[in-house]
């Protein structure tokens, strides 16, 4: 059996000068911003807000469609805003072992298909839950428009090389 050690260094290190740089507080790539990936998840995020905020001003607790559609909204729009932060500070780096450019196309692809499906129940209530010309059947019709404005072309866009 080893015997224990009858001298044991208690004394602590500093660390290197360079190693405090890797833990570093993370700052913002201005580039991203900038490209055209970065400007369309803007676009993107100003839109779906614009969205939830019109159909979250109306009644929408008391008709599902609106229900459906107001989960589609907040629910991409919140996902869009951690991609964005994700890509704003190079995490996406730091996260190499995730294929990121195949997640990016699959949240696309099915946050399409999902925003078809809000726009379609979106579209069918706008007439049959308020009165034409009233303040809530021009707030869900612009919000339908706003669906059918925000996702598909952004979407295709995003996932061509840049």
């Amino acid at each position: 059996m080893a015997e224990f050690p009858s001298k044991v260094s208690t004394r602590t290190s500093s660390p290197a000068q360079g190693a405090g740089a890797s833990v570093s507080a993370l700052r913002p790539d201005l580039g991203f911003v900038r490209s055209r990936l970065g400007a369309l998840m803007l676009l993107q995020l100003v839109l779906g807000l614009l969205v939830w905020a019109l159909i979250a001003d109306t009644p929408y607790h008391l008709y599902p469609a609106y229900g459906w559609v107001m989960f589609v909204a907040v629910f991409l729009w919140l996902v869009t805003i951690v991609f964005f932060i994700l890509y704003l500070f190079q995490l996406h780096m730091k996260l190499y072992m995730v294929p990121w450019p195949l997640v990016l196309m699959i949240f696309n692809i099915s946050a399409t298909v999902l925003y078809v499906t809000a726009f379609i129940a979106c579209s069918a209530a706008v007439d049959l839950t308020s009165l034409r010309g009233t303040r809530p059947y021009n707030q869900r019709a612009a919000a339908s428009l706003l669906i059918t404005s925000r996702r598909p072309e952004l979407d295709c866009v995003r996932c061509l090389p840049q």
